[in-house]
């Protein structure tokens, strides 16, 4: 946080962003760590907020690699294969390879929908899948 001029704090960082804007949501952090964890594991809320600081920054990191790539493209969308590059080019290469295959079944998928959806048909993983999740069906 930062103080500002008249002594108080406020949620808002030095780039005038608020802090709830450029952090992820902490009930969804902890979510997902909760999912790794044994069933009877406790996690503290240190550990969430920790962990909410340490994936909003790498987000924001990668996210700007993928930018600073556009930007000199000219181009003013990131899209998933800039962010695919930004994690090869700052060394995440054990995320780059995973995350573009998830691309490539994502994109096969939404071609799929589209088509189906055209014909006013419905795929068997449409009709059993979660349509909110941001993960493709394995």
């Amino acid at each position: 946080m930062v103080d500002n001029v008249g002594g108080s704090s406020s949620n808002v960082d030095n780039s005038g962003i608020k802090e709830q804007d450029r952090l992820l949501p902490i009930a969804n952090v902890g979510r997902i760590m909760k999912q790794i964890l044994p069933p009877n594991a406790k996690i503290s809320k240190e550990s969430k907020e920790t962990m909410q600081e340490c994936v909003s920054e790498f987000i924001s990191f990668v996210t700007s690699e993928a930018s600073e790539k556009c930007r000199k493209e000219r181009r003013k969308t990131v899209n998933g294969d800039d962010i695919c590059w930004a994690l090869g080019s700052l060394g995440f290469d054990d995320y780059a390879e995973p995350m573009r295959r998830y691309l490539h079944r994502y994109r096969e998928l939404e071609v799929d929908r589209t088509t189906n959806q055209d014909r006013g048909n419905s795929t068997p993983e449409e009709k059993d899948h979660d349509h909110y999740s941001s993960y493709p069906p394995s």
